[in-house]
């Protein structure tokens, strides 16, 4: 087993409502072929869209699946309860519902949305319909500063210790190689590319170009898929970088604006390309969930 420092890590609580979906006044999105329609997009309680599922495909914008969640309280003016929420909550962290008909009922983290600020969460089916918007889940906020103490020049970001340990990550002298399902090029990272920091967000995967899309098997993205952005760097903010590799996992659906796609959040960065990707289909995490203990 990879040694980390986890014994060192705080557990910390951090809050959040399930958020309403949002509309402008005009509900219209136009393509980048000047095509418009309505699409359903971020917040709600998203019942047929869950990790697993397709990412591309749907009749849909950004869609969340599962459960979107924020802090609306304000402290000194600032939204500084919800940039807590979102930094840090890590993927596979436990949320449990402490309002409302579903109260006692227990998800995990499945990622974080930029630019809306949302944590994601599923949760079991029969769980969803007991939800309703406004119900507050606490999470159990563990992850932050996870580190390698063998290899410094990789990072870990937004990653719970127990989801980590269950990806079976193995070595290879001084690298390590990561299951994924996707190789992904950093010419056609999109949206949240430039932002300074990534312990909280995403960035998008462009689908507009076909050769790129057919080549690497991007039309077959599900949601959760762990996937590695090549050329890429995400260190301390996400840039394009020779030779660097970002590991990410897909956090939300298709879109059809221009610079936008499926949200890829960071949980591994090593700007000297010492992660190794090894395409395996079931790198996703629904499946790396069933490995955890039971809620």
């Amino acid at each position: 087993m990879l040694k980390t420092n986890k014994a060192k890590l705080v557990c910390q609580s951090v809050i959040g409502e399930i958020t309403s979906p949002l509309s402008g006044i005009s509900p219209y999105r136009i393509n980048p072929d000047g095509h418009s329609d309505v699409y359903p997009g971020v917040g709600g309680i998203t019942y047929n869209v869950r990790i697993g599922d397709n990412a591309c495909g749907l009749f849909a914008d950004h869609v969340e699946p599962g459960v979107s969640i924020s802090n609306f309280t304000q402290y000194a003016g600032q939204a500084g309860p919800n940039r807590a929420l979102n930094i840090f909550s890590c993927a596979g962290n436990i949320g449990t519902v402490v309002s409302g008909e579903a109260k006692g009922k227990s998800g995990r983290v499945t990622g974080k949305h930029g630019g809306i600020d949302h944590v994601l969460l599923d949760f079991e089916s029969e769980v969803l319909e007991d939800m309703v918007i406004g119900d507050k889940i606490q999470i159990k906020g563990y992850g932050c500063g996870l580190g390698l103490l063998d290899y410094p020049d990789i990072k870990l970001i937004n990653l719970d210790p127990a989801l980590f340990e269950a990806m079976e990550i193995k070595t290879s002298g001084d690298n390590l190689e990561v299951p994924v399902t996707h190789i992904v090029p950093a010419k056609i990272m999109g949206s949240g590319i430039g932002h300074t920091h990534s312990n909280s967000g995403d960035y998008d995967i462009q689908l507009f170009d076909e050769p790129t899309v057919t080549k690497y098997k991007l039309d077959s993205l599900k949601l959760g898929d762990i996937v590695a952005i090549t050329d890429a760097d995400a260190t301390y903010g996400r840039i394009y970088k020779t030779g660097g590799v970002v590991i990410g996992v897909i956090v939300h659906s298709d879109c059809v604006l221009a610079g936008h796609g499926p949200g890829a959040m960071v949980i591994m960065t090593s700007r000297d390309g010492k992660i190794m990707p090894i395409i395996d289909s079931d790198a996703n995490l629904q499946n790396l969930f069933e490995k955890l203990p039971p809620l």
